[in-house]
């Protein structure tokens, strides 16, 4: 069994990004941690019954996922600046230590929406092998509408080279995707659920199987 850490940012991007994937670990018996980064409060403009809906949309998310545990480090959305880093560091580190995970998915390094950004940068920081030897993978995940409208410079591509086949996943994805039904609007709005299949058939295609998730593999160590 493998203990899994799946960071996002906003609730949401890791149903978009890593979904599958994590009803597939699920399956497998695996213990899943979801970490969610940022909250949504009053004095940023939300309403309370926004902000009550968010909390119960994580609750029914994270239930039907069947997650081992759901970590909120309630940073303000949007809001993630390089500043920040003195405190998310010390903050993920001591997630990471406390559940020791394997596996870590974390968002694309370059995705246009800058708490991504910043989040990989946290992340990165608390992988190191010296400090941090039972993490063995590192992987980004796309996250549709973020990922795809990075600037298209080489240094920002998104290269996939890792990828999970969820066939047997693709519909409660899509299903667990409709609880956040403020997220989702019709094509061509990225995040329409037909977009969300359509990127997962394109990379299914990729490794001969009906739907995948693709990520990019940032470390990897094959050791026992």
């Amino acid at each position: 069994m493998k203990t899994v850490v799946v960071v996002s940012a906003h609730p949401d991007d890791e149903t978009l990004g890593a979904g599958g994937t994590m009803l597939r670990h699920k399956a497998k018996g695996d213990k899943v941690i979801w970490l969610i980064i940022t909250n949504v409060f009053e004095n940023q403009g939300f309403t309370k019954e926004r902000i009550a809906e968010r909390q119960q949309e994580i609750v029914e998310v994270a239930n039907r996922f069947k997650v081992d545990a759901t970590v909120k480090l309630d940073y303000p959305t949007g809001s993630l600046t390089s500043e920040t880093l003195m405190t998310l560091i010390p903050d993920i580190s001591k997630v990471f230590n406390e559940y020791k995970p394997e596996v870590v998915y974390t968002m694309n390094r370059s995705d246009a929406h800058s708490d991504h950004r910043v989040i990989f940068d946290a992340v990165a920081a608390c992988s190191k092998s010296f400090r941090y030897p039972f993490i063995k993978q590192v992987l980004m995940y796309e996250c549709i509408s973020e990922t795809e409208f990075a600037p298209a410079l080489p240094e920002k591509v998104f290269i996939p080279n890792y990828f999970v086949d969820i066939s047997d996943y693709m519909e409660e994805k899509l299903e667990i995707m409709k609880i956040f039904a403020s997220e989702i609007g019709e094509h061509p709005f990225p995040r329409s659920l037909d977009n969300i299949r359509a990127l997962a058939h394109f990379r299914g295609a990729m490794i001969g199987t009906q739907y995948a998730e693709a990520y990019q593999l940032v470390k990897y160590i094959d050791k026992d």
